[in-house]
């Protein structure tokens, strides 16, 4: 069975193969929305954009991206600021990832505003 370990969290959960990352989180008590999205957020069909993680190791043992999810980093000013500025973590949507293998994953993800790489 694959592992998922939530680096903010220092927790590391083993899930079955094919399972949502939101809900494995949201099972595990770990926080995937940020600020006002806490309360207001879509119930996981892709569309707030809001539930963004970094996928620290292991992005190749996601789900690949889907149409929804593609479209969300052009439609949602803040997660394509999150892309941008996690040059070196593949930012994706936790609720139209499935873990496929081994994975570590950084909740809520910054916006690093002065990085080296943001402006280039």
């Amino acid at each position: 069975m694959p592992t998922v370990k939530f680096v903010n969290e220092k927790i590391t959960v083993e899930v079955e193969e094919g399972a949502n990352l939101r809900a494995v989180a949201q099972k595990n008590g770990i926080e995937v929305y940020e600020g006002p999205h806490k309360i207001i957020h879509c119930p996981g069909f892709g569309l707030c954009g809001s539930c963004n993680v970094a996928v620290t190791k292991g992005s190749e043992n996601c789900s690949p991206k889907g149409l929804i999810e593609t479209g969300q980093k052009f439609a949602n000013p803040l997660l394509g600021l999150k892309i941008l500025s996690n040059p070196d973590k593949e930012v994706r949507l936790s609720c139209q990832t499935r873990v496929e293998g081994d994975m570590e994953v950084e909740t809520c993800p910054p916006i690093n505003w002065h990085g080296e790489k943001f402006w280039n």
